[in-house]
């Protein structure tokens, strides 16, 4: 599987916001982080303060994923350079694959397209955060070459406050 990077459209983005807004509050009810209550309010709040410039927010690249073989978008990819102690990274804050598109391939395509970007761009490495619950992802950047460079654990210990949603 080949795909391509496009900068995302105006369009595109508007799209993409809104879809990711709901889908990170649905990610962390499930992974338990979070409690319903609240969630749609505090996605959308990380979301404005990581992007308050939308597309034009600086060090931040946001892609379609577009599929060689046919044009097909089949999904995004959006990164931030970060610099720590001196280091420039790339931090991957979304890599999003269309529900019909997935086991196919394509994620893992991204991942090798996003080195090729990031060596463009002379940094150093790539740093993304994975759900608990998410071992698809986990399997799958394992394969790439990703390791394991902090685990954040949780403890629910008055399970009235953070019921997760089952849908």
């Amino acid at each position: 599987m080949v795909v391509t990077l496009l900068p995302m459209s105006d369009e595109a983005f508007t799209s993409y916001f809104e879809n990711a807004v709901v889908g990170y509050a649905k990610d962390n009810i499930e992974a338990g982080r979070w409690p319903q209550v609240g969630a749609y309010e505090r996605s959308r709040a990380d979301f404005e303060e990581s992007l308050p410039q939308g597309l034009q927010t600086p060090n931040n690249h946001l892609f379609e994923i577009v599929s060689k073989e046919n044009g097909t978008s089949v999904g995004v990819l959006w990164f931030a350079v970060v610099e720590q102690h001196g280091i420039k990274s790339a931090f991957v804050y979304d890599i999003e694959i269309e529900p019909q598109y997935r086991r196919k391939g394509f994620a893992e395509a991204a991942c090798n397209a996003l080195e090729s970007r990031v060596r463009e761009l002379g940094l150093t490495n790539i740093g993304l955060h994975v759900f608990g619950n998410n071992m698809g992802a986990q399997a799958l950047y394992k394969k790439l070459g990703f390791r394991v460079t902090g685990l954040n654990m949780l403890k629910v210990v008055d399970p009235t406050c953070a019921k997760p949603v089952r849908s």
